[in-house]
């Protein structure tokens, strides 16, 4: 009776078997199953994906082994949407005084915000807090001098163009109170360039296989693991209030310009 093969020594061959593979350059084995069971050879189990070929052909491969490439596919759009970022700081002796100047600035600030056609389902408070100011004396002693309440929202604009004079407006509606941390841009629905930012990574990432299979000497096979990554990001825009002298405030100038939907896909290539 023939022994069956120590599950430790198979490890040992399997493990030969890959310093060896990776010396001369192949990863991928291509066997025949004589027997169907994927997975097992005739020495004792073996842990390896299955693969069939073109004529029914079993393919076992390795996760270590085969060409594994990251494709990348981007998409040139003009941003539909715009995403400010204000709100309001006050600061007073007591926390009932701060609340109170910030909450009635806040107010026609979102005034302003809705009569300039943003919704109030693209209004979202992101940010509310209150907190002691304090300051060194000549004697080094810390000593309270009052309190901070600050309230920043976020307001989607659906009409990019009119940006600029919404920011204007906002500023002129909070008065000193009013703080604007900045403004992006961004597509509404990205997935609706989702289809043709994926077929050029696609495609991207069989070029860059082919390539390597080339300066490698060998012959590329089918594709055993795709995955998808990536996303969309928006440009950023700083914009920082600043005091200007005179009556006569030239509007905000404001320009979305273009940005880039992007998406990755990571494929690995079985080698023939």
């Amino acid at each position: 009776m023939r022994k069956r093969f120590p599950v430790y020594a198979a490890v040992a061959v399997a493990v030969v078997l890959a310093i060896v593979g990776a010396s001369l350059g192949v990863s991928v084995a291509a066997l025949s199953s004589s027997d169907g069971d994927a997975g097992r050879g005739s020495e004792g189990d073996y842990t390896y994906s299955q693969i069939l070929g073109e004529g029914g052909q079993a393919y076992y491969v390795s996760q270590e082994v085969g060409i594994r490439v990251t494709g990348v596919g981007k998409v040139t759009v003009v941003p539909d949407v715009a995403i400010l970022r204000l709100g309001v700081e006050a600061q007073a002796a007591t926390v009932k005084q701060a609340m109170a100047e910030a909450a009635e600035a806040m107010d026609r600030v979102m005034d302003t915000l809705r009569a300039n056609g943003v919704e109030e389902r693209d209004i979202k408070t992101q940010w509310f807090n209150i907190y002691p100011v304090r300051r060194w004396t000549d004697k080094d002693q810390e000593v309270l001098v009052g309190y901070r309440v600050t309230n920043m929202v976020t307001a989607k604009i659906r009409d990019v163009d009119a940006t600029g004079m919404i920011i204007d407006d906002v500023a002129e509606a909070g008065g000193d109170l009013t703080r604007i941390q900045g403004v992006s841009f961004t597509v509404d629905d990205p997935t609706l360039y989702d289809n043709e930012a994926r077929e050029k990574a696609i495609a991207d990432a069989y070029a860059k296989a082919q390539h390597l299979a080339q300066l490698s000497g060998v012959e590329l096979g089918r594709p055993f693991y795709i995955s998808e990554g990536g996303g969309f990001v928006p440009i950023p825009w700083d914009y920082r209030m600043g005091a200007m002298e005179g009556d006569m405030v030239p509007p905000t100038p404001i320009s979305p310009g273009e940005t880039e939907i992007s998406l990755t896909v990571n494929m690995a290539f079985a080698i023939e």
